[in-house]
């Protein structure tokens, strides 16, 4: 689908550190309608505290943070609650509760959010959710009974099931084998097309990079420091491009 230049996020001159250690120095960036945003650095480069500020799961120490036309740092408790209910954040770690079934996981936030709806149109939403990412077996299970990719898809369903216009990825495929990284990354492209969702994915994963964006930014010292297309990343002389992509570039599909 073809990305919109209407911004539904924009992040200006964002600074954020953690005692005397900065780690966000100025930056500012935009996430347009129907976008699959990819952003790349090494280690310890501030991609996921960017989306912690995102949703304010963090707050920065300056700049602004405006998400579909309302400013995150200004909004009250009730306001920033309403805000994130349109947000999907998939947690690196998947944070599925262990003590639910995958079923009672995807009720959990459907429940809490979408309060309207009847037994029956929850168990609906549940079951398309999870058809969706190729788990329609998996409704009585625990997440312990689930490989690492599977319980990765059901975050991911658990994520979708409440419709949100916005989605969140922080490094969607760490911890996987390449053909489950494969998948997800597919996944990934299959949500933003059948819900027209605009995504920030953060990755190190060059893989899932090449397959997710519509356009890539590169974060270095705390600030953008490349921003473009696959291509340019791939042919680009930057040494920092070069380290990241080259290696790589003979295993592309």
């Amino acid at each position: 689908m073809e990305p919109s230049s209407q911004p539904v996020i924009v992040v200006r001159d964002l600074k954020i550190g953690f005692g005397k250690l900065p780690v966000l120095k100025g930056l500012t960036l935009n996430l347009n309608t129907k976008e699959n945003l990819v952003v790349l650095g090494k280690s310890g480069s501030g991609k996921s505290v960017l989306i912690k500020c995102i949703v304010r799961l963090l707050r920065s120490d300056s700049g602004t943070i405006d998400v579909m036309g309302e400013r995150i740092g200004e909004l009250n408790a009730s306001d920033l609650a309403a805000m994130r209910m349109k947000i999907g954040f998939l947690f690196q770690s998947g944070a599925l509760y262990d003590s639910m079934t995958i079923k009672e996981n995807l009720a959990f936030p459907l429940k809490r959010i979408k309060r309207n709806l009847s037994s029956k149109q929850i168990d609906e939403k549940i079951n398309e959710a999870l058809e969706n990412v190729g788990l329609s077996d998996t409704l009585d299970k625990m997440p312990s009974q689930l490989s690492g990719g599977m319980r990765k898809r059901a975050s991911l369903a658990r994520t979708i099931v409440v419709d949100p216009q916005i989605m969140l990825y922080d490094e969607p495929t760490t911890g996987l084998d390449p053909v489950t990284s494969d998948e997800i990354s597919a996944l990934i492209n299959q949500i933003q097309e059948k819900y027209n969702t605009s995504s920030i994915i953060i990755t190190h994963d060059i893989e899932c990079a090449r397959a997710t964006a519509d356009r890539m930014i590169m974060l270095k010292d705390g600030k953008v420091y490349m921003e473009g297309s696959l291509e340019d990343f791939e042919t680009s002389s930057d040494e920092l491009m070069q380290s990241f992509f080259k290696p790589k570039i003979k295993h592309q599909r």
